[in-house]
């Protein structure tokens, strides 16, 4: 069964969507649980959280520390963490099981796709699942499905400013080949608010130019700044 690790702050605008997606699955009893890691939430979000029977914890803000505690206290054999702005599919659960039956030491993303309907929205999604397929670089709006036996041989989430998503996928393509890292055949919708704040050209060159200051080993914390 899946422990569903999702880390907030202040994510009331969309958590709800994104638990409503879980439900059925913890019906039918894929889902054994749902851990709301909290970084320190001033609006709804404990509120919503409880209401749908969610475990819910707290941690200092950041959201790879709170990833780590949340599979630290996670019991299933399967861990899936999701942001809390992502919402699955309907077909999500179905490719979930497939995934789980046969790649105990592979993990999974969803296909990703932005609640903004628009020209830019889809060409920004295309370019994430070219990047992802080609590169095995997916982030963390796509969710990340993996065994509890593949995410310890791993090391986990680490406790960083930035980038947890991308440290943790470079760790599991190192650790099992290309083979390990899976596209399911589910989409998982991500808030584009960010990007329709900032333009979507804007948070594309920002996001290349963090990512290639990442890998040339500059400062996490001076990056998360500029990201935020």
């Amino acid at each position: 069964m899946i422990s569903v690790i999702i880390p907030t702050l202040n994510a009331a605008a969309r958590l709800s969507l994104c638990l409503e997606a879980l439900v059925a699955p913890a019906v039918d009893g894929l889902v054994k649980e749902v851990i709301i890691v909290d970084g320190g939430s001033k609006d709804e979000t404990i509120k919503i959280a409880d209401g749908f029977g969610a475990k819910i914890l707290t941690a200092p803000p950041g959201r790879g520390g709170q990833l780590a505690i949340g599979a630290a206290a996670a019991k299933g054999g399967w861990l899936l963490f999701l942001h809390a702005d992502t919402v699955l599919d309907d077909g999500w659960a179905s490719a979930a099981t497939i995934h789980m039956r046969d790649h105990e030491n592979a993990a999974g993303v969803f296909t990703l796709a932005f609640d903004a309907k628009t020209a830019p929205a889809r060409f920004v999604s295309a370019g994430a699942m070219i990047r992802t397929r080609i590169f095995k670089l997916p982030y963390g709006d796509q969710g990340l499905l993996v065994s509890r036996k593949f995410y310890d041989a791993v090391g986990g989430y680490q406790s960083m400013p930035l980038f947890e998503d991308v440290d943790i996928v470079r760790r599991i393509v190192k650790q099992g080949g290309r083979r390990a890292m899976r596209v399911l055949d589910a989409v998982a919708t991500t808030s584009a608010e960010r990007y329709e704040k900032l333009g979507y050209a804007a948070c594309v060159f920002r996001n290349v130019s963090l990512i290639i200051r990442y890998h040339a080993g500059a400062d996490p914390e001076k990056l998360a700044a500029a990201y935020r």
